[in-house]
């Protein structure tokens, strides 16, 4: 028996020849015509090595092979069935689904709490993964359905993706509270006098306020290189250290904030990224409505 290349549809004809005990009404259920019907029984038999079907004048009495695969054949179609509907139709408070994000612990403190919210009230089956792709693996893990979607920066330029812009926010210079330059406004030379930490997924490379200040011809100290950007609080808080980061990380975590003394200084975009094969698949569509629709009220919250 090889199973390796049956034609699923012919379990489908099976299990109506089964139902019917007659080939011409197996036919009218499946929409093909007696002589059809013959030939999808005789390609079965041959995959079987059985009759299956034996014609008597009660009509097609099934084998013992029959009668030990139809549970499992009707079994699977059902399976088939169930997923075919939930690929045209997403319910939420029934779905039972994973859904896996790529994205910085900035964006989990700022997406997640409130998407949880929701999927308690709504989709309470649905699960959430979250991890950081490396960013020139992103459309090939969103292609490959190894990721759902991607929250990023707006520098995957891959027709392959779709995208739309969720948040933007402007950078800032934080420290502690109670820092000896914890006033209204610093200077273009007591910020560069600093020592800073830097933020950033990548071993090397410069963010954007380096590349600000290297049109400047300028240099910040950047004592402190690091993945995380909750982790870099816990120094602020025993250090004179300072970070440049968005203004609503700053307000969410307590700390002192000063405007940059820099200028032409370019505000912080993040976008949510999706391969175009989901585009129209219902789930994706629902999540991202969700994740969107947090981002907005995000950005109408003075935080």
């Amino acid at each position: 028996m090889n199973l390796n290349k049956v034609d699923l549809n012919l379990f489908v004809v099976f299990d109506a020849i089964y139902t019917e005990a007659n080939l011409t009404r197996a036919g009218q259920i499946v929409g093909i015509t007696q002589p059809a019907v013959s030939n999808a029984l005789a390609r079965l038999r041959e995959t079987f090595n059985d009759p299956l079907f034996v014609r008597t004048a009660q009509g097609m009495v099934p084998t013992p092979m029959a009668q030990n695969i139809i549970g499992p054949v009707r079994s699977a179609l059902q399976q088939l069935r169930i997923s075919v509907q939930e690929s045209r139709v997403f319910n939420p408070a029934q779905a039972n689904k994973v859904f896996r994000i790529s994205m910085t612990d900035l964006t989990e403190a700022i997406v997640l709490p409130p998407l949880f919210q929701r999927l308690r009230r709504h989709a309470p089956n649905v699960k959430i993964e979250s991890m950081l792709a490396r960013r020139r693996e992103t459309t090939k893990e969103l292609a490959a359905g190894r990721l759902d979607f991607a929250v990023d920066a707006p520098l995957n330029t891959d027709p392959q993706v779709r995208h739309v812009k969720l948040m933007e926010d402007r950078y800032i210079c934080a420290m502690r509270q109670g820092h000896p330059l914890a006033k209204e406004i610093i200077s273009l030379d007591e910020y560069l006098g600093l020592t800073h930490i830097h933020i950033s997924t990548r071993r090397n490379g410069l963010g954007h306020v380096d590349l600000a200040l290297g049109r400047l011809g300028l240099q910040r100290n950047i004592a402190l290189r690091s993945q995380h950007y909750l982790m870099a609080t816990t120094v602020l808080e025993t250090t004179d250290m300072v970070m440049t980061v968005p203004e609503r990380f700053a307000r969410r975590n307590g700390l002192h904030f000063v405007e940059l003394p820099i200028k032409d200084m370019q505000t912080l975009e993040t976008h949510l990224y999706w391969h175009e094969s989901t585009d129209q698949d219902p789930a994706n569509r629902w999540m991202r409505e969700q994740i969107i629709d947090i981002s907005q009220a995000a950005n109408k919250q003075p935080d």
